[in-house]
């Protein structure tokens, strides 16, 4: 994943005009809203106006309190990914620092722009991978001719990721293989994942982040916030998604579901939200 300036979570993109020309999303075309279903136990949705207004927000990404990643105050523009299996379906992890250094070297040897090692950090999610990658044509957004680049590998007595189909986000998910488990090592994974994750919309927020627990699970709901281009001269249809994990608490495995709670339709204009058809 490519980055400027430290905008390291995928919520982070930039905002394109909406109702008045295309947003450079593919076009959806508009579907009925379907009927409203439960959100995470104890949890209330904003109202329309306010989801509305947090999707169009440039200055607004994620909840208070969410994950920040490590990188996140890197001053330079800079990429950051993890080291893939070979069919590049899901991320691989090891506990052994040799075995991800050996996956790691393979990794940069394989990829378009590979980069001179620089060095490496350890966390207790990852083994890190730090290298000064060159762009001499300046491509995309890098602004000098090198940026760092930064390969991690999993732990796997912190997370596994081995089998995920990455393609989606309902099914397997991983595990989490901290012990003991708590609710906040769920709310990690998920918000990790999160800054990971692609949707192909400008407008992708994080309304919220939800925790619970039960008897035999610990779950993490996100709250997502899409506003999807409908075509020139329509309003935005606004969707509100449940993206839950829910962790086996003694196997640690987790599910993954990803629900439409709501949908209506809004525009941005002059810097506001606006509801459409109210």
């Amino acid at each position: 994943m490519r980055y400027r300036r430290a905008l390291l979570l995928s919520a982070a993109l930039g905002l394109a005009a909406c109702g008045g020309g295309s947003s450079g999303e593919t076009e959806t075309p508009p579907v009925s809203t379907p009927a409203p279903k439960a959100t995470a136990p104890g949890y209330e949705l904003p109202g329309d106006y306010e989801l509305a207004s947090k999707v169009y927000d440039p200055n607004y990404s994620t909840p208070a309190g969410f994950f920040v990643d490590d990188r996140a105050a890197t001053p330079v523009s800079y990429t950051v990914h993890h080291v893939m299996d070979e069919t590049r379906s899901f991320e691989v992890c090891t506990d052994d620092y040799a075995m991800a250094e050996a996956w790691e070297a393979n990794d940069n040897a394989s990829r378009a722009v590979s980069g001179r090692y620089m060095n490496t950090n350890e966390t207790e999610r990852y083994f890190e991978f730090v290298r000064e990658l060159s762009y001499e044509d300046d491509v995309g957004n890098v602004d000098g001719a090198t940026s760092p680049g930064y390969a991690r590998v999993y732990k796997c007595s912190n997370t596994s990721r081995d089998g995920v189909d990455r393609s989606r986000h309902e099914g397997f998910a991983g595990y989490v293989n901290v012990a003991p488990r708590s609710e906040e090592h769920v709310r990690v994974f998920a918000e990790y994942l999160w800054q990971f994750a692609f949707f192909p919309y400008r407008h992708k927020k994080v309304i919220d982040s939800v925790g619970a627990s039960g008897p035999n699970t610990l779950s993490r709901t996100l709250v997502l916030g899409f506003a999807i281009n409908q075509g020139t001269g329509n309003c935005d249809r606004i969707e509100v998604v449940e993206w839950e994990f829910s962790a086996d608490r003694e196997t640690g495995r987790v599910e993954q579901r990803f629900d439409l709670v709501k949908s209506f339709e809004a525009r941005y204009e002059s810097g506001v939200a606006v509801l459409c058809g109210q």
